[in-house]
């Protein structure tokens, strides 16, 4: 029974795909064997630039505040204006919950700012003299169950610091409002 052309073409393509990917292997794997360094210098991606470490620490710090700005804004200060904290407020229980988990994500954004921040000599000069406001916002939800209305009034003039700095070094930043679920997964 004669073999159909293609079955070959087919066959005689993998075993070239198969013997040039053993040579390819077996000559990488002679080259790690005399100098595993440079085997591992070609697997790393190379270093960027001065230049683009801190255009993307901007970027990344304006990302980043901006998603804690629209947290605090979205689940803490507007539900804190409209009154959901008071004792008896209708869906005060759910509230607060949403108003946790805000401000849980937006400590942990802020944080991410900071971290970012470090990556640009003008953003991290401006941002240093605020890591203690930001630190102190850990207390907050414990004030946000009492009722403690001040709760709300303190992250958001961490936040209006935070962006104030932000905006003296170059970067702005605005509300980016994130999802519910986002706000849950800490994202």
């Amino acid at each position: 029974m004669p073999v159909p052309i293609r079955h070959i073409a087919v066959a005689l393509t993998l075993c070239c795909a198969l013997l040039a990917g053993s040579t390819a292997y077996a000559s990488s794997h002679d080259t790690s064997q005399r100098n595993p360094t440079a085997a591992v210098a070609a697997a790393e991606p190379s270093p960027s630039t001065s230049a683009e470490k801190q255009k993307f620490a901007k970027t990344r710090f304006v990302a980043n505040a901006g998603l804690a700005a629209g947290a605090t804004y979205q689940w803490i200060y507007k539900p804190y204006k409209a009154g959901k904290f008071k004792k008896g407020a209708h869906g005060r229980k759910l509230t607060l919950v949403k108003a946790a988990l805000a401000g849980a994500f937006a400590y942990n954004r802020l944080k991410a700012a900071v971290r970012n921040a470090k990556g640009d000599p003008t953003l991290s000069k401006a941002i240093a003299p605020i890591t203690a406001g930001i630190e102190s916002l850990k207390s907050l939800p414990a004030k946000l169950r009492k009722g403690d209305g001040s709760a709300a009034n303190d992250f958001n003039d961490v936040i209006n610091k935070v962006k104030d700095a932000g905006k003296n070094a170059g970067a702005e930043v605005k509300n980016k409002v994130p999802s519910l679920s986002e706000v849950k997964n800490g994202s």
